[in-house]
């Protein structure tokens, strides 16, 4: 690690401990995103990437303690520290490494296999190196994270077969509705989740009673044009979700969009929850002709896709191991280039001293030559030293203590 002061931490919280509720707490905002790296930049925090998703959200970063990067989170959110400690986890260097290589490549994920977090990775180090938060060590190593996930989809097939939460939330109406294609169907929100299920209900469903709400119409006029659906205005909300058998919440909003006093309908009233803080509030279960079922419900729908991609599960794992033990060969090198320098010093110390004695002793002391030769002869053995480091990586503390004491070397910090 870059700094023995320092250690690599990931922390963070997701599906498996805390349900979407918690979750919701601690979710991130794009402001509170900038706010989490303005605060990270003020109390002097040297790399810092921030993630956060309807599953997860974590920051990878240097720190003395974890406490510096909790406290971060939750000073931008709604949680709590005691709230946090409750469903956390906490991943220190190697350990966090290695973390950031399973969530990377869709080993952590919700629905097995699913790599949309890469993207989230990858936008998450643009804005830290923007804000000048990404150091070399985070950049090689989310690059290395980036490889990984190529070769798994490359290689394998973890990702293959639909399987996604708009997937999951097509494949429940399936299930649970009778004469789908005859159902007026409201998809209120078209962020990502809300394109996805959209293409999903087109496809699989063969019905064509789909309207579309949208705060902002125009994008809902963009989704809409694709698959030739109708779009109605965001304040006709109330009459369209009464006029439904089927409204799906997609909307990335802070707090609940739909809510008890909305309706007013007898019929059935079939409502899925796909937003992550919860966009639907529970009250709306007091009508007794509506079911509402959340994300967490959906991830539980398991099919044969699923099993299947459970069986590249070692495939996965083979890759990562290759190539985070190739980014840990690089971590090892960094090691010892404080001895090295410090070695290094030291030779041209002795050269010195030797240069002065001999000036006083040799008339003709030819210093240009002696200086080439001499510091030849330094590159050389330092050469060796740094050879001997990298080949012998097992042994390379001992032989770095060694070095030190040959040389009296006490104060080289290593990593």
């Amino acid at each position: 690690m870059p700094n023995r002061s320092k250690y690599f931490y990931a922390i963070g919280l997701s599906y498996k401990k805390a349900d979407a509720e918690v979750r919701g707490h601690f979710s991130l905002s794009d402001t509170a995103k900038q706010n989490v790296l303005a605060q990270a930049k003020q109390n002097g925090i040297e790399s810092i990437l921030l993630v956060s998703t309807c599953n997860r959200t974590e920051l990878y970063g240097f720190a003395e303690h974890p406490f510096q990067l909790i406290q971060l989170l939750c000073d931008n959110t709604k949680g709590t520290v005691e709230e946090f400690q409750e469903v956390a986890y906490v991943y220190k260097n190697k350990e966090a490494i290695n973390h950031m290589f399973r969530v990377g490549s869709g080993l952590d994920s919700q629905i097995l296999g699913d790599f949309e977090i890469i993207s989230q990775l990858k936008f998450g180090a643009r804005a830290s190196k923007k804000a000048g938060l990404l150091n070399s060590f985070t950049e090689r190593l989310l690059n290395a994270v980036i490889q990984a996930s190529k070769r798994i989809k490359n290689e394998t097939e973890l990702s293959s077969g639909a399987t996604s939460v708009s997937f999951a939330s097509v494949q429940y109406i399936m299930n649970n509705v009778a004469q789908i294609s005859k159902k007026n169907i409201l998809l209120f929100g078209t962020g990502k989740i809300g394109r996805n299920t959209c293409e999903n209900l087109v496809k699989h469903t063969k019905n064509s009673h789909i309207s579309l709400i949208n705060r902002t119409k125009t994008k809902a006029e963009e989704v809409a044009g694709k698959f030739n659906l109708v779009v109605k205005d965001y304040k006709n909300l109330q009459e369209e979700l009464n006029a439904s058998d089927i409204v799906i919440v997609a909307t990335g909003a802070e707090n609940p969009t739909v809510y008890k006093s909305l309706i007013s309908t007898d019929k059935p009233l079939l409502v899925l929850d796909l937003s992550i803080p919860k966009n639907v509030n529970d009250d709306i279960r007091e009508h007794s002709n509506i079911t509402l079922v959340h994300l967490d419900d959906l991830a539980k729908i398991t099919d044969d896709t699923l099993e299947k991609r459970k069986t590249y599960i070692p495939a996965a794992e083979s890759i990562i191991s290759e190539i985070m033990a190739e980014f840990n060969a690089w971590l090892d090198t960094l090691k010892f280039v404080p001895t090295i320098q410090a070695i290094k010093h030291k030779l041209t110390d002795f050269k010195n001293s030797e240069f002065n004695t001999q000036r006083k002793k040799l008339a003709d002391f030819n210093e240009d030559q002696a200086e080439l030769i001499t510091n030849n002869l330094i590159q050389k053995i330092t050469n060796q030293f740094a050879h001997h480091l990298r080949e012998d990586s097992n042994t390379s503390d001992e032989s770095i203590e060694l070095i030190k004491k040959i040389f009296q070397l006490e104060n080289t910090q290593n990593v």
